[in-house]
């Protein structure tokens, strides 16, 4: 195992030759302790102060993961049912159903983002950073209520599809304060932070954050600046502040059946349930836990979350059946949430012992399956959900005698088309595509068909969320 941190250490120290960054931080977590750090880089120019261990970043979405945590919480006490519908506990606004006649979302379909809410809450602030869920900082922060003017309407019934939302865990931190009676920041405080020993973590700025906070860069044609500082409107969904040391401190009780350094966040069943797939488009897929996402690399389970705020991107990965995490945070580097994660998969895989996944080259193809797979497919979901935007639909079809897929969207390296490499010997509908030319390793695509034959629809099971496209209309082969 010291071999494999070692190795590990090489892929973290790589990372900034492959990728500019302004700052960078990664934390190897194995055995209970925060065995391997690497910094590298500035977390503030202009006071030339290099990134720590105690450097604070902004996590962006790896919030959700406390949200949850919180929330399993709550129903171990009682308080809460995760299959009960969310309007039971919401108090400060209301979820409008996308239909008359749809059932209420629940709890549990917040968590695992198949509730039916959309991505993008207003469409006339669609240009705004963070989908205009965001204030200048040192400005008022409304309420959800005053946000949603008392009501956010669902784009899709509940259970049927995924589609990433933050408003959803904004949702279940309305949820915890309208349950407890306590501000979401000091829930997280007493019933987390407190007992994992993160005295440097915190919902909002706090002094101590604020001294120790990286600066978000974006890089620009004249080199780094500052991004403008903000503030969100969705603190369940993004809004923690930590540092290196602190995320340690969590990913260890993670790793531990729930217990930290002063007491126990959740009980160790309550762990496995968020780490269970609650939610799978395809069987063959990892799916979704609560909270969190699901990878297998080869064989070991990997969750975690990634996180992205103007300036900043984070990620957090463990495998949890193998006490191994790794956590890295960034604060001004380009792409970074498209090439962030698979480098952090990398690490995981050098300290489980597993390569990298790969196209492999010693699986035949099955053309007499193509067919059925080609045609036009579009994205599961509504105008709303930005990723539509950037993949409205896909083409599968041969091309010079290779079966490929061609996503309709705004990226001259997919237009060229993806080819579909078989990845399971017994599974002819499982191929694996190549999307190291963008910096993000390799995705399994799966086919699905319906009880009656034919294809439906794909899935491509990215490191951050599964995208799902359903079949439209059949194509005529060359």
């Amino acid at each position: 195992m010291a071999t494999r941190t070692i190795g590990a250490a090489g892929n973290a120290a790589a990372i900034a030759s492959r990728h500019p960054v302004v700052g960078l931080a990664v934390g190897v977590i194995r055995d209970g302790q925060l065995r391997l750090f690497h910094g590298h880089g500035l977390a503030d120019i202009a006071a030339r102060k290099p990134v720590t261990q105690d450097t604070a970043f902004r996590i962006g979405s790896v919030t959700k993961t406390f949200t949850a945590v919180a929330v399993l919480q709550l129903t171990e006490r009682g308080l809460l049912d995760l299959d009960a519908p969310a309007a039971s506990y919401l108090r400060a606004y209301r979820l409008i159903p996308a239909r008359p006649g749809n059932p209420p979302p629940t709890v549990r379909q917040l968590l695992t983002h198949t509730a039916g809410l959309p991505q993008l809450a207003y469409p006339s602030r669609a240009l705004q950073p963070v989908l205009g869920e965001t204030v200048p900082y040192g400005h008022r922060v409304p309420t959800l209520a005053e946000f949603y003017r008392g009501g956010l309407r669902l784009v899709a019934e509940p259970g049927t599809r995924l589609t990433y939302s933050n408003h959803g865990f904004a949702a279940l931190g309305q949820i915890i304060e309208d349950v407890t009676g306590q501000p979401l920041g000091a829930y997280f405080r007493e019933h987390i932070f407190g007992p994992l020993g993160m005295a440097d973590t915190d919902l909002a700025r706090s002094d101590r954050i604020a001294a120790r906070l990286a600066t978000g860069y974006a890089l620009r044609s004249g080199g780094p600046r500052p991004v403008r500082d903000l503030d969100l409107v969705t603190p369940g969904a993004g809004s923690v502040y930590s540092t290196t040391r602190d995320m340690a401190r969590y990913a260890v009780a993670l790793l531990a059946d729930g217990a930290g350094e002063h007491g126990r966040i959740l009980a160790p069943g309550t762990l496995a349930e968020m780490f269970a797939p609650s939610y799978q488009p395809d069987p063959r897929l990892p799916g979704v836990g609560l909270g969190c996402f699901r990878r297998e690399v080869g064989g070991h389970l990997v969750v975690g979350h990634d996180g992205l705020v103007p300036g900043f991107s984070s990620q957090l990965s463990l495998a949890p059946h193998d006490g191994v995490a790794v956590v890295a945070f960034t604060n001004g580097a380009r792409g970074a949430t498209g090439w962030l994660g698979p480098e952090v998969a990398a690490i995981v895989g050098r300290m489980l012992g597993v390569p990298e996944p790969a196209v492999r080259d010693d699986l035949p193809q099955h053309p007499e399956t193509w067919t059925d797979l080609c045609g036009w497919y579009s994205f599961r979901g509504s105008f709303r959900d930005v990723q539509r935007w950037l993949a409205a639909g896909a083409q599968v079809l041969v091309w010079r005698g290779q079966l490929t897929l061609r996503p309709l969207a705004p990226v001259p390296a997919l237009l060229r088309g993806l080819s579909l490499h078989p990845d399971d010997p017994a599974d002819p509908q499982v191929f694996r595509i190549d999307l190291s030319g963008l910096g993000m390793g390799t995705s399994r695509v799966v086919f699905t068909g319906s009880p009656h034959g034919g294809v439906t629809a794909f899935h491509v099971d990215l490191d951050v969320t599964p995208l799902s496209f359903d079949k439209r209309r059949p194509l005529n082969l060359p």
